[in-house]
């Protein structure tokens, strides 16, 4: 059974910093892309960031491009989002995606598993 278990979401100051982490029971987790996601309260689910299956490649979305950065660690099954300079608009629960697939278009449009997410909030 697959599970994606994310962690590191809390609460935190406009202008910190969070690092979320998602360990992967995937069986081969390097054939994966992965991806991460956020809901916030009475919003639609919005695609954040994507990372290529070797991790040479990545994507974001422009409301995070030069304040998060994703990462993965093939070696550990995990996949991380490093989140800089937070405002009181990233507050959502965040969750992490698998896709299997070469491209990372597959993940930020038709992940094949979910987490169930983390909570951040950032306060004003």
């Amino acid at each position: 059974q697959v599970q994606l278990v994310e962690s590191g979401g809390g609460l935190v100051q406009a202008g910190g910093s969070l690092r979320l982490s998602c360990a992967a029971s995937l069986r081969i987790f390097s054939s994966y892309v992965m991806g991460w996601f956020r809901q916030a309260p009475g919003k639609e689910r919005e695609f954040v960031a994507a990372i290529s299956r070797g991790g040479t490649s990545t994507d974001y979305a422009d409301s995070v491009k030069g304040r998060f950065a994703i990462s993965r660690d093939n070696a550990k099954n995990t996949v991380y989002l490093q989140m800089n300079s937070l405002k009181p608009e990233d507050t959502a629960v965040y969750s992490c995606a698998a896709a299997a697939s070469p491209l990372i278009v597959k993940v930020s449009t038709s992940p094949d598993y979910w987490g169930q997410g983390t909570q951040v909030t950032v306060s004003s």
